[in-house]
């Protein structure tokens, strides 16, 4: 009998990439595929690209680099790039980095397995001529999902995989396969974006915005939940968008709830959110029902009015705070995350003290400042007021710091609180770590726990904070929450 396909998925980038990484899985595994979680024992390395920032584009082509190098010391043989570093710039990538064997996208995704079988076999499957995804669908969101079926949408796969696939029992299996044993996973809720942010290219790769249908989202965390999985995280590029293609702007607020009740789900997380598009329903959903978290990652990206309206974007210091009063007002322990960019093209002094004060007045959770880059493609890049590189790089500092400052200062504020923490690692060396509800996956920090009797991975506990490292907490259990978290997790 002929020894199976090896591969292995190296992902890079964002919660959205995790999932469509797990789809690939999925469709390679049921394909007859051996998944292998180390490079250097796997037949074909596939590498999922990040394409977002500079700094990202990097990190792809260094983790491309490195699989190459594997040819030389072990078993693999190929090494291809999928994602969307290669779906933005498909033969262009190929010319520039012949190292990778092949550059796939988004098209490809449907037939990756013989995609990887020509490329191991010594052919050559022509990498794509990059096109604006936005023009694939209706320009009418009503008409879209009449569309959808013609148009790659990675992590919208079918709901079934192929026969022989699917559990005997319970929910049917998604095309995805899990990568980790994490309790937390990521649930794409929609794809693509019809914002037209001035530095920003995500949509002319990504598409315009298309969601996906409940029952979907619905039976692909049911799946997980039998998965071992206690927390989802629902991504997309703009969540605040979900339902409007299917005739319901609303739709999010009825669905979070029927998520929350899925049996063996102890957390539903909501990201990406966009200030302009909050509702006075949504803040209510996401404060008041139970197991979803009053958690809000809200893409401010600055608070200067004109510097939001050279990013095509809307909203003032004073409007954004009022929207914070808002969500505090009806849940206070609410957890509030954003990223800002300095130094953008005519950013003055007045603009980035108007930032400034805003971060001041914000209590923000968790903060990422990013310098100001042109991205290819985008209108900033072809605004003329830019400013020098050293300018930008001292404002992005100045705010970094300020920043770290105000998050620390915030989870000070913390002190006392009761959290619930989901365990997420246990180790006798390095203790027990986990997260509270106002802290999302790998962006807002972590709870370390002081002792850890009991507690495995996956556990819900009832902790009081008692000290803070920077952004993260310090958390005692508290007497009988552990025995709680033991019944819970049966």
């Amino acid at each position: 009998m002929p020894e199976r396909r090896t591969v292995a998925l190296v992902t890079l980038g964002c919660a959205r990439n995790e999932v469509d990484s797990e789809e690939l899985a999925g469709r390679l595994e049921a394909d007859g595929w051996q998944l292998v979680e180390d490079a250097a024992e796997a037949d074909v390395a596939v590498v999922n690209t990040c394409g977002f920032v500079e700094a990202a584009k990097k990190d792809s082509v260094d983790a491309l680099l490195e699989a190459n190098d594997l040819k030389d010391h072990g078993r693999t043989q190929a090494v291809v790039a999928v994602g969307c570093m290669a779906e933005r710039y498909g033969k262009e990538l190929a010319e520039a980095l012949p190292e990778a064997d092949g550059v796939l996208g988004f098209d490809d995704y449907a037939d990756i397995s013989d995609r990887l079988q020509t490329i191991l076999s010594g052919g050559i499957h022509a990498s794509h001529t990059p096109r604006d995804r936005r023009k694939l669908l209706p320009i009418s969101p009503a008409e879209r999902q009449e569309s959808a079926a013609a148009v790659a949408l990675p992590g919208h796969g079918p709901a079934d995989l192929p026969q022989g696939v699917a559990p005997a029992s319970g929910p049917r299996a998604p095309l995805r396969r899990r990568l980790d044993g994490s309790p937390v996973a990521s649930v794409k809720l929609a794809s693509g974006c019809d914002r037209r942010c001035s530095f920003c290219a995500i949509p002319s790769f990504r598409g315009s915005f298309i969601s996906r249908r409940p029952s979907d989202v619905l039976n692909e965390t049911r799946w997980l939940a039998e998965e071992g999985v206690k927390e989802i995280m629902l991504v997309s590029e703009n969540n605040t968008s979900y339902g409007k293609d299917l005739g319901d702007i609303r739709l999010l607020e009825s669905l979070l709830p029927e998520l929350a009740e899925v049996d063996g789900i102890e957390r539903v997380r909501v990201s990406y959110l966009q200030p302009a598009e909050m509702r006075p329903g949504l803040i209510d959903v996401l404060t008041s029902t139970p197991k979803v978290v009053p958690y809000f990652d809200l893409s401010f990206q600055h608070s200067a009015p004109d510097v939001l309206r050279a990013m095509r974007r809307f909203g003032d210091t004073d409007r954004f705070l009022e929207l914070l009063d808002t969500i505090r007002s009806k849940a206070p322990e609410a957890g509030v995350r954003s990223n800002f960019i300095v130094g953008f093209p005519g950013e003055s002094e007045a603009d980035l003290a108007e930032l400034e004060r805003f971060l001041n007045g914000a209590r923000l959770d968790a903060i990422g400042v990013f310098g100001y880059s042109d991205e290819e493609g985008t209108e900033a890049a072809t605004y003329e007021n830019k400013l020098d590189e050293d300018v930008v790089a001292e404002r992005l500092a100045r705010v970094s710091r300020l920043a770290e400052e105000l998050v620390s200062q915030r989870a000070e504020e913390r002190l006392g609180e009761t959290v619930r923490v989901l365990v997420e690692s246990v180790d006798e060396e390095e203790g027990v770590y986990g997260r509270a509800a106002h802290q999302a996956p790998e962006t807002d920090g972590q709870v370390l726990l002081t002792s850890g009797e009991g507690l495995s991975v996956g556990r819900m506990v009832e902790a009081k904070v008692v000290g803070t490292e920077g952004v993260d907490l310090v958390a005692e259990p508290l007497t009988g929450s552990l025995a709680c978290s033991e019944e819970a997790g049966r």
